[in-house]
């Protein structure tokens, strides 16, 4: 057999991604696996690597990526207020540009001819994974064992048996698992029939909402640029504050999502998610901006946080209308500095007070008490100039319908 290289791996240690390294082997390439860890409630990078090594890997990278993760890809979310249709806060779409931005990092460093992922031809982290890294190195080869080998799951056990590959378990999960730092997603078995309530089982990082404390609690978070950098008066670093805010929300039932999704591939997915800090974050700093943005500007960024949702889900992180998008977000977040108070109760994240430094909300302007400064004079001028063109319109054109009055 003729070799054709080095191939990075992607590599978790379940069963897909172990076949794949033999499988890979087979093929001719010399394989490299990299483990990442982007704060799962599981990684045992070390565990990984041996494992890695004892199934047929050359070398195997295992990486804390947790700080990256978070300050490269999560906070420019929040800025931007990151959602898909509104709902999802892109979890595991945001890990996968990073997780492709490593891979080609490690292929330049050690002279690999392709990167491989363990994704399914109907999954969008195929698309993510291979687009983000045609964006960052289009001269690499991205290989899909598990897309181009068509094996069932049954299969792939018996493969593994067959190659002495070490499995935990014979017996799959219910459900299919993703998750990282900024929440954890949920999907297949019970789940895929719109019909059926999520079983208590599907959630780790979240109580039943009804089973919540009875007595709320309140969070102060304080944000300098768009960015949460304490919570309570106490600063910490962003993997720091996301687990600890994680543990506080996800005790109170907050951060549950049940959605129907139009995934990138073509078809609607039924999709569960917990994502306690995200959504407490993310409600907390759509407030803040309320008193630190102007009219306009919140509207236009209001518009661009949808179109930054939907590049991230598709896998154009590294575009240049992304860039653009994040240009404009980034000069924005200059003035989004202050405190939140979220109340955290019963499945909710409220905002219950806010201040800041750089607020433009005027109080002496909004008050109807004896200290209004609003020249209310003012208002008459106004008034005719912004409705002289309906006035205009209708002493032209008489209205054609009339609301009938009652006999009285």
């Amino acid at each position: 057999m003729s070799k054709k290289g080095k191939v990075v791996l992607a590599y978790s240690g379940g069963l897909d991604t172990s076949v794949a390294v033999v499988w890979l082997k087979e093929q001719g390439y010399d394989v490299i696996t990299m483990t990442a860890d982007v704060g799962q409630q599981a990684v045992d990078l070390e565990s990984a690597k041996s494992k890695a090594l004892r199934t047929g890997a050359e070398k195997a990278y295992v990486l804390d990526l947790k700080k990256q993760f978070v300050e490269k890809f999560v906070w420019p979310s929040l800025k931007a207020n990151g959602m898909y249709q509104s709902v999802y806060p892109l979890n595991s779409a945001l890990s996968r540009p990073l997780i492709a931005e490593v891979m080609a990092e490690i292929a330049k460093k050690e002279g690999a001819v392709a990167v491989a992922h363990g994704c399914t031809g109907k999954g969008q982290d195929q698309v993510r994974i291979e687009v983000c890294t045609n964006a960052l190195n289009p001269e690499l080869a991205v290989l899909a064992p598990v897309r181009d080998w068509h094996f069932s799951r049954e299969a792939e056990m018996e493969y593994a048996r067959a190659h002495g590959i070490p499995v935990q378990a014979t017996h799959a999960s219910p459900y299919s698992i993703d998750d990282n730092i900024w929440g954890r997603s949920i999907e297949c078995g019970i789940l895929e029939d719109p019909w059926n309530e999520p079983p208590s089982d599907a959630y780790t990082l979240t109580c039943e909402p009804h089973d919540a404390p009875d007595q709320p609690e309140h969070v102060e978070i304080l944000f300098e640029k768009g960015i949460p950098v304490a919570l309570d008066g106490v600063r910490m670093d962003g993997p720091a504050l996301i687990d600890k805010l994680n543990l506080q929300a996800g005790k109170h039932g907050v951060g549950r999502i049940d959605m129907l999704e139009d995934r990138l591939v073509g078809f609607k997915s039924r999709e569960v998610y917990e994502c306690p800090a995200a959504m407490t974050l993310i409600t907390a700093h759509r407030a803040l901006e309320t008193l630190t943005l102007d009219k306009r500007v919140l509207a236009a960024k209001k518009e661009l946080e949808v179109k930054f949702g939907e590049l991230t889900y598709e896998g154009y992180w590294f575009s240049p209308l992304k860039d653009a998008i994040n240009a404009f977000i980034d000069e924005t977040q200059q003035y989004v500095n202050g405190v939140v108070k979220v109340r955290l109760y019963k499945g909710m994240a409220v905002v219950r007070g806010m201040k800041s430094g750089k607020s433009i909300y005027s109080e002496t302007l909004a008050t109807y008490s004896e200290n209004d400064a609003f020249d209310h004079s003012a208002a008459v001028g106004f008034i005719k100039i912004w409705g002289l063109p309906i006035k205009t319109w209708r002493q032209v054109h008489e209205s054609k319908e009339a609301i009938e009055i009652p006999a009285q």
